[in-house]
């Protein structure tokens, strides 16, 4: 069995599918559907049981067995970078990381979980080391401080444990995310509405639209974690992005080209706005992120990315065929 957290989320339900284009189906689904909207990630796929994320919390701190687990993508977490409230993100992502590590620990389970390259703030270097994390907000502190918890174990544990610092992933299976959701789908929605779309002015010496990020497709960020299942030997905290850094204009082109391609209907669809950049993300805004990605590499890890001049059309062509 495999266990997937917050399998019926972004991330998680992409690693779902992957898993069954594998043909593995014996998958346990954790998450929270208060949503419901995001059981129809999982309609599509198959998998063997689904259990609430609190329920599945209980039964590990009690310690108890699943059967054999090969390995818990550990995806599950209150993923808000506008959510102040401490006492509940400190709960769900780091308690609720903490216990799930040591009941992977005891139970002999392979874990790798969902970090994030919030953890380093406006940067500039982002590289896995101590020195270059900053974080600015609740969701980003929760992340850094679980990776601060594993650091001192490493090397010294008797399963894989691997933790991904994901930059901006975009791609399929998002919509459930709203104002979370990545610029892409937000760009698709505003070019089929308006026929334009709306990125910020300039900010932290960026032009209008310049600022820049590494915006990974969430294929190539599935295909890290399967490659960890796939090298039980590799433990760590990785980056996980494109190493590139790309415009918000050069997301905002390649979907503006994508819908210009599509027939005389949007052949005027196209143009960008520039809205006054928000007081309450001042000093608070990655206006840069770029993954240094050595230590992947140097793991073993010798995939090409997409950059978004690929991603975004397979993303709006995804998006397309389902009338999204």
């Amino acid at each position: 069995m495999i266990i997937v957290t917050g399998g019926a989320g972004f991330i998680g339900s992409n690693i779902v599918q992957a898993l069954n284009a594998r043909g593995i189906r014996d998958i346990l689904v954790v998450d929270d559907l208060s949503d419901g909207r995001k059981c129809l990630n999982l309609s599509d796929a198959d998998i063997a049981d689904y259990l609430d994320k609190d329920d599945f919390l209980a039964r590990i701190k009690a310690g108890e067995s699943f059967g054999k687990v090969e390995a818990v993508f550990h995806e599950g977490a209150c993923s808000s970078t506008t959510e102040w409230d401490g006492r509940f993100v400190m709960s769900v992502n780091y308690e609720y990381t903490k216990a799930l590590l040591a009941w992977c620990v005891a139970q002999d389970v392979r874990l790798i979980y969902a970090s994030s390259a919030s953890v380093y703030g406006m940067g500039p270097v982002f590289r896995e080391a101590r020195e270059h994390e900053h974080p600015l907000n609740m969701y980003a502190y929760s992340k850094f401080l679980f990776d601060c918890h594993l650091r001192p174990q490493l090397g010294k544990l008797p399963v894989q444990v691997a933790g991904l610092r994901y930059f901006n992933v975009y791609g399929p299976r998002e919509q459930h995310k709203g104002s979370m959701a990545s610029v892409a789908w937000h760009f698709n929605g505003q070019l089929r509405d308006a026929g334009r779309v709306r990125l910020f002015e300039g900010s932290d010496g960026y032009g209008p639209g310049e600022q820049r990020r590494d915006f990974i497709h969430v294929d190539d960020v599935v295909a890290v974690n399967l490659w960890l299942l796939d090298n039980p030997q590799v433990s760590g905290i990785f980056n996980v992005g494109t190493g590139r850094a790309q415009s918000f204009n050069d997301v905002a082109h390649a979907a503006i080209k994508w819908f210009r391609a599509q027939g005389s209907e949007t052949k005027e669809r196209g143009g960008i706005d520039y809205i006054a950049f928000p007081d309450h993300l001042k000093g608070r805004y990655q206006s840069f992120t770029e993954a240094d990605m050595s230590a992947l590499r140097a793991a073993g890890y010798d995939r090409p990315f997409l950059s978004v001049e690929e991603g975004v059309p397979r993303y709006l062509d995804w998006l397309a065929e389902r009338g999204l």
